[in-house]
């Protein structure tokens, strides 16, 4: 019989208490998040309130949710409460599902999307032969200056004015710096277009206050994951301020995207709302600091990184400059990723690095000059793992309430 017990056990061990952890995609709860996710709402199933069924209103056609519905009450209003909104959702399994709600919400068959195009860090998920096939969606690219790693919003403003798409979407993979959101709100203004804003990578950020505050500055639909720069469970959210798009939304969610919105994920998610609303905003100020300080100093060692002359990030990750690194060092991104690993240090492999988690982990500025240093020095064939475990273990998860 396979022994899935002691590997799950043997990964928590590895992930949790041996691994600085650099990759921006991912974050870690709280241990009172990891209790709702094991808990007996993991067992559970609902229907939302209002809905017709089979012709015959009913406002929940399931019964023994009375604590899950109140629960999930509770954890839009803490969404609204975080991201001035006046509408959440904490079903969205997924930030892809949430982005795919957000398509469907907003445009029709025919319609065209203007977004960013994978070479410049956008979502692959956006762009030809993925959503916009499944949707029957035009799709074209908003001009972007690789130079600055952003919009070249003055023209992005010009396209949205002449071509008038349905929707334009904003946010990225490879994500480092805001949006002029103002300039693109008044062009979509012009053109009668909607404006989305993916936030999967800055979820945190933006709910912490920083970063920028997309839907104050007219964006009318926010989606995202929630696992990211947001330290909830894996999942996604949607927001918006307006009815219209909300009403869509609600109509879409069940027997069109999704059915059953796993309620122990919708609970955990609701608990890590209230710890973001809490502590949020010295979660992000230390992310970001985190991230300036760790990039400057991993390109002052000698591993280099790029938008130095921009102070090279203003969020969680940070880009490494993979034609430099290979030039100089020798490695490829996945050569220096696996390279990492072996020393306990865990990066992706597309150029990335970020300080989310570490950050969450309870790490500082001179905790990011710590892991510099072993960083280079691994690269360098230096035995590393010992310093690795030592650090890790001086560290304690933070921003989080006490049992």
């Amino acid at each position: 019989m396979p022994d899935i017990l002691s590997r799950v056990m043997a990964h928590d061990r590895w992930r949790l208490e041996e691994c600085l952890n650099l990759q921006p995609s991912e974050n870690v709860t709280s241990p009172q998040v990891r209790n709702i996710l094991s808990s007996d709402l993991g067992h559970r199933y609902t229907l939302p309130f209002d809905q017709v069924l089979h012709g015959v209103y009913v406002e929940n056609a399931y019964r023994g949710t009375k604590y899950l519905d109140d629960i999930e009450r509770e954890g839009e209003r803490l969404a609204c409460d975080v991201f001035g909104s006046r509408f959440a959702s904490l079903k969205p399994l997924s930030g892809h599902v949430s982005a795919l709600m957000m398509l469907t919400a907003c445009c029709e068959k025919g319609d065209e999307i203007l977004t960013i195009r994978p070479e410049h860090g956008g979502y692959d998920g956006y762009w030809e032969g993925y959503m916009p096939k499944m949707l029957g969606l035009e799709v074209s690219a908003l001009p972007f200056v690789e130079e600055r790693w952003n919009l070249d919003h003055e023209k992005a403003a010009e396209q949205i004015t002449q071509r008038k798409p349905k929707l334009v979407v904003v946010g990225a993979s490879f994500f480092l710096f805001p949006y002029q959101l103002k300039v693109l709100r008044d062009a979509c203004d012009d053109a009668g277009s909607l404006l989305g804003y993916d936030a999967s990578h800055v979820l945190g950020l933006i709910a912490g206050g920083e970063f920028q505050r997309p839907l104050d500055d007219g964006v009318d639909i926010v989606c995202g994951s929630t696992h990211k720069s947001f330290f909830g469970p894996q999942g996604g959210v949607i927001l918006t301020n307006r009815e219209d798009l909300c009403s869509s939304v609600k109509e879409i969610l069940f027997w069109t995207v999704m059915d059953n919105a796993h309620w122990n994920r919708v609970s955990a998610l609701a608990q890590a709302m209230l710890e973001m609303k809490e502590f949020g905003s010295d979660y992000a100020k230390q992310v970001i600091s985190n991230s300036k300080t760790l990039a400057k100093a991993l390109d002052d060692g000698g591993f280099p990184m790029k938008f130095g002359d921009s102070g090279y990030t203003d969020c969680h990750q940070m880009q490494v400059d993979t034609e430099a690194v290979r030039e100089n060092m020798g490695f490829t991104p996945h050569e220096y990723s696996c390279k990492l690993e072996e020393s306990n240090i865990i990066v992706d492999s597309m150029g990335r690095t970020g300080t989310n988690e570490m950050t969450r982990m309870g790490a500082d500025e001179g905790t990011m000059e710590e892991i510099s240093d072993i960083f280079i020095r691994t690269l360098k064939d230096e035995d590393t793992k010992p310093d690795v475990k030592k650090l890790r273990s001086s560290l304690k998860l933070k921003y989080i309430f006490e049992e």
